[in-house]
């Protein structure tokens, strides 16, 4: 089984027991928060709910070209595309300190803003319904950036359209030699797919995920880990922080049986927060 590379610094059994603890600590928390930060984005995908952009990117400029959009016309892809380099550049020109760039799918995409840890800069290049061979296409959108690191989750529409392992990884192995080389400076970290919900599960395409085993999700994550190690990027596990004792993907965590709750995004946040206070020292 691969290694991730920060575990060649900080063992493995550490970095697990701390983002546990943080994790335990943030479920706590949510008896408390209870449902603040909770939004329409979470509840809805992009092309069912344009008036809700505005909400999820809180960008100047993907704000003002969004709302300049008739009403119920759905995002296209392109329309995503041209968006989101609009705030790619408009990050360039700012040229913020200790910027983050998240890449991937309606995962991503919908990462509420105000839940990313803010001792950073955060620019959300999320896609719904992304590929990993759609993102290796778009990466020169913010290839000028500087960014500390840059966090990568793609794969399961792939996997949910069936596509082959080896597919989806060559694709993968060619984002991680793209970031390589538009990124010397920058630390590149694959993160896990995450697992599917046993049941309850309502997504758009509930057909084809309730066919999409976690047991190949946990395959598919191990060669992913692998393709990290040969590469000498990052890999951060997120499976076993989401997955019950079954291996699937945890109710409370969920929407929709794919996609996160805010208890889920705390989950996460919790994750790469502890991640960068490892690996960004």
């Amino acid at each position: 089984m691969a290694v991730s590379p920060i575990s060649k610094t900080v063992p493995g059994w550490v970095y697990l027991s701390v983002v546990t603890n943080v994790v335990f600590g943030t479920t706590l928390g949510l008896w408390f928060l209870g449902d603040r930060y909770f939004t329409e984005t979470l509840l809805y995908p992009p092309a069912a709910r344009t008036a809700t952009v505005a909400k999820a990117v809180e960008t100047p400029e993907i704000v003002a070209q969004a709302a300049s959009m008739p009403l119920g016309r759905s995002l296209t892809y392109q329309d995503w595309v041209d968006l989101l380099e609009k705030e790619a550049k408009a990050m360039i020109k700012r040229k913020p300190d200790r910027l983050i760039v998240m890449a991937g799918d309606s995962l991503t995409l919908w990462f509420p803003q105000d839940l990313l840890p803010s001792d950073r800069t955060w620019l959300n290049q999320g896609i719904s319904g992304e590929t990993a061979s759609g993102l290796a296409k778009r990466l020169k959108l913010f290839d000028q950036t500087q960014p500390e690191a840059i966090f990568v989750m793609v794969g399961i529409n792939d996997l949910l359209k069936g596509n082959s392992e080896q597919e989806i990884l060559d694709a993968q192995a060619d984002i991680i030699a793209q970031l390589q080389k538009s990124h010397p400076k920058s630390k590149i970290v694959l993160q896990s797919l995450l697992p599917r919900a046993k049941e309850e599960i309502t997504t758009a395409n509930a057909t084809q995920v309730e066919a999409l085993s976690n047991a190949r999700i946990y395959q598919f994550n191990r060669r992913l880990a692998a393709l990290a190690d040969q590469t000498k990027v990052e890999f951060l596990d997120l499976q076993p922080l989401f997955a019950d004792k079954e291996g699937f993907l945890r109710s409370d965590l969920t929407t929709d049986g794919l996609h996160l709750s805010t208890q889920g995004y705390l989950v996460w946040r919790s994750a790469i927060q502890t991640f960068n206070q490892l690996a960004l020292r």
